[in-house]
């Protein structure tokens, strides 16, 4: 191979650290799918029973680490907090069958889905895309990766965030309508999937509106938690 010359120095790889050990993880594209638990569907004026997932996406410099100040987005006035699992691909590949999925995912993480709500309901009424709702800087808050053997299985872990100290979000992973086999599964038919990709899992009931002042606390039971300050 040449070497490449570039006009300017290209970006820093986005990446999170994994628990446990000096290495990070690349992060190549971050999947987000909707409304994924039923009573947050509700929640949002939806029937979960008859819709099926759809996804979009954030940008991997969206990224913000556990920890670090989450600073509030400008032509906005209504942002929300939305506490998800996060999926980390290990390996990727197309039209994965949902019985070879989990051997794709190489750790779990915790991260919050930051949302300009009203920019975001404004597009919908449009019948626009989302990226100004979804996909703007430090939009997506995340904690380190845990490697899936530490992890061990999901069913019935709890999900919850508080916001300075009150419960805002609470729900448990069995409560999703699509498993994460799923979600790869459907997901590797509308995209090829690669290693490093990140995948939101969908957010619980109770999402609301932050302040700058406020303190944010998510945690996936047994996977980690991530943390901010809204400023």
């Amino acid at each position: 191979m040449t070497d490449q010359r570039f006009v300017f120095a290209p970006a820093p790889v986005p990446s999170l650290p994994v628990t446990g050990r000096a290495e990070r993880f690349p992060v190549h594209r971050i999947y987000c799918v909707g409304r994924n638990f039923a009573d947050h569907a509700r929640e949002m004026g939806h029937d979960p029973d008859r819709e099926p997932p759809f996804f979009f996406q954030k940008n991997p410099d969206n990224l913000l680490e556990s920890g670090t100040a989450f600073p509030y987005p400008p032509a906005s006035r209504d942002v929300h907090h939305e506490i998800e699992l996060v999926v980390a691909l290990g390996r990727g590949g197309v039209d994965i069958a949902p019985a070879e999925a989990m051997s794709h995912v190489f750790g779990y993480a915790v991260g919050l889905d930051m949302t300009r709500r009203d920019l975001q309901g404004a597009a919908k009424a449009a019948g626009r895309p989302w990226e100004v709702g979804k996909a703007f800087e430090a939009s997506a808050p995340c904690s380190a990766i845990l490697p899936v053997d530490a992890a061990g299985p999901l069913d019935g872990r709890r999900i919850h965030l508080s916001v300075n100290g009150a419960t805002r979000q609470d729900g448990t992973l069995d409560q999703m309508i699509w498993t994460v086999s799923e979600m790869i599964s459907i997901l590797s038919g509308l995209f090829t999937l690669k290693a490093g990709d990140l995948i939101f899992a969908g957010t619980p009931a109770g999402v609301g509106p932050v302040e700058k002042g406020d303190v944010l606390v998510g945690q996936v039971e047994g996977i980690g938690s991530v943390e901010t300050r809204v400023a």
